[in-house]
């Protein structure tokens, strides 16, 4: 069960971000840099001994997963200022 819930989270963590992409269209290109450079951080801490459960590997994966996804696909959907006012 555990693993089925694994994949269900790393799916939302794809599919959350990807439609509010989608819905709301993304912002100004400095939140998406800091939502991969704030990603990145967080992949790069280790977790401390004493919080090494499996239920906080998986929040803080899915944090790290939503903000990679978010900060990506902002970028990578952005227009250039000249395709918006064609």
């Amino acid at each position: 069960m555990f693993s089925m819930l694994a994949i269900l989270i790393y799916a939302a963590a794809i599919a959350v971000p990807a439609w509010l992409l989608y819905r709301l269209g993304s912002g100004g290109w400095y939140w998406h840099v800091l939502a991969v450079l704030a990603a990145l951080a967080l992949g790069l801490i280790p977790l401390p001994p004493a919080l090494d459960q499996p239920l906080l590997e998986l929040a803080v994966g899915f944090v790290f997963v939503f903000l990679m996804v978010w900060g990506l696909g902002g970028l990578f959907a952005m227009r250039t200022h000249h395709a918006r006012h064609a």
